[in-house]
């Protein structure tokens, strides 16, 4: 088999040194009216611009990072989607997604504007408290998207539950 083939068998062009690093690669496309993929939080390793209109983030092994995914056609909206992901070690388990390779641990997955909004809302209300959106527990962003995929209010991300989760990590719970 050759690279081109390789290539495309991984599921497009991605620049041929980023697919034997240890790094979760995010390509982002943003079309005017159209396409508009965008990370809404994530401390990103390493940025490539592609062209104009796409963009590679690269994000190390247990970073956490929000892609928001939003497409339209003429007659309006075809997806809004948002996906809270873990990025993964090499060997690691991990779920597919487009446009991010190899993948990474889905921690929520919400599609349709109303409820993508809703989790729009509460990582603003997370930083508003003085939590970067990156370092709060897995568990949560779990919890958020079971709660608003069934139609229920999430409960808060407080300062005593950030705590507690430093805490847990700091001792590898």
């Amino acid at each position: 088999m050759t690279d081109a083939a390789v290539s495309r068998a991984q599921g497009g062009p991605m620049p041929r040194a980023q697919l034997a690093d240890s790094l979760t690669h995010v390509e982002l496309t943003h079309v005017e009216k159209r396409i508009e993929n965008w990370i809404r939080f994530g401390h990103e390793a390493h940025e490539q611009v592609l062209d104009r209109r796409r963009r590679v983030f690269s994000f190390r092994p247990g970073s956490l990072f929000a892609f928001v995914r939003w497409a339209a056609n003429d007659f309006g909206t075809i997806i809004s989607r948002i996906d809270i992901v873990r990025a993964v070690a090499p060997g690691e388990a991990y779920q597919t997604l487009p446009f991010v390779r190899p993948g990474g641990d889905i921690l929520l997955k919400i599609e349709g504007w109303p409820k993508v909004e809703q989790v729009l809302r509460h990582i603003d209300a997370v930083e508003a408290r003085g939590i970067d959106a990156c370092d709060v527990a897995p568990d949560h962003w779990r919890h958020v998207g079971n709660r608003i995929g069934a139609g229920h209010e999430p409960r808060a991300y407080t300062l005593e539950r950030h705590a507690a989760w430093l805490k847990r990590r700091e001792i590898g719970l």
